[in-house]
């Protein structure tokens, strides 16, 4: 019984791991850099899930495509203002590409958590459940309410992502510039216009997630760090610009972290993700999916 709660529970919790980081995934596999304002991303979307439907007294199914709105708006904006010229053929700024998105990111982050601070304040807001039930059995399990509906939301959301991506014309497109960037530019592909769509999507995605644990986790200026963390693991455990592979490493630790807790130490919970890195990175650091590689 208690082993059957943790796997449903672990489950639960790396769908919404996958969320976030299939956008980080998408990212790396367009631009092969590393978004390190990714979580803000997740922050700015649980609180315009949660402000607008505490201050709008508007419902929470409302709510939720709002959030996805504002985190597609940002990441594009993002993109067009300070990602382009990773691609836009800069030579004189005197940085090196991945220097450039490092800085860039980082203290894009840094922008982003200080400003909703002074903005919106420090203070912590509970977001609202997406149902009104607390508790849901189903057999011998009982699931809080939200986290159940939710998880099902996020599982549609990532299945459409999918489909969009394997079989829709701008979806094939990003596959190809995901490949080989120049080859897709040569083959007639609007690179630019992809790398926007993958840009956007990302910040739509951690929005959406951000939204859908704003009842779980409490947004605060910082609540996009360890989400952020979390998806840097995934992406790498999965292979460095792998859709399935970050799909399937959400689920390892999810699953991985459920069991932790209780079996091991819940105060060590957010590290047993690192420990599983460090073994990756010692014995396949390729990822599960990812190909050894190597730069000339």
């Amino acid at each position: 019984m208690l082993t059957l709660d943790l796997l449903i529970n672990g489950l639960i919790i790396g769908v919404f791991y996958a969320l976030m980081a299939i956008g980080l995934s998408l990212i790396f596999g367009i631009l092969k850099v590393v978004n390190f304002a990714h979580g803000e991303f997740y922050m700015v979307g649980a609180y315009a899930y949660t402000l607008s439907a505490l201050a709008l007294g508007i419902s929470p199914w409302v709510s939720l495509p709002f959030a996805l709105l504002v985190g597609l708006l940002l990441g594009l904006v993002v993109e067009r203002l300070l990602m382009r010229p990773l691609y836009s053929g800069y030579t004189s700024w005197g940085v090196m590409r991945d220097e450039y998105a490092v800085i860039v990111t980082f203290a894009l982050s840094i922008f982003l958590i200080n400003i909703v601070d002074k903005v919106v304040g420090p203070y912590a807001y509970k977001g609202p459940a997406l149902i009104g039930i607390s508790r849901i059995t189903i057999g011998p399990l009982a699931i809080s309410g939200h986290r159940l509906i939710a998880a099902m939301v996020a599982v549609t959301v990532i299945i459409v992502v999918a489909l969009i991506i394997r079989y829709s014309f701008w979806g094939r497109q990003i596959q190809a510039v995901s490949q080989n960037r120049l080859g897709a530019s040569l083959a007639g592909i609007d690179t630019a216009k992809a790398s926007a769509i993958v840009f956007s999507l990302a910040g739509g995605l951690a929005a959406v997630s951000g939204a859908l644990l704003a009842n779980i986790f409490n947004p605060t200026p910082d609540v996009g760090v360890f989400p952020a963390i979390k998806s840097y693991v995934i992406v790498v455990l999965g292979g460095m610009g792998s859709v399935p592979g970050s799909i399937i490493a959400s689920l390892i630790l999810g699953v991985f972290e459920s069991f932790g807790g209780v079996y091991i130490s819940y105060q060590y919970r957010d590290t047993f993700g690192l420990f599983i890195l460090i073994l990756f990175l010692l014995f396949r650091p390729q990822g599960l999916f990812g190909e050894k590689a190597r730069e000339v």
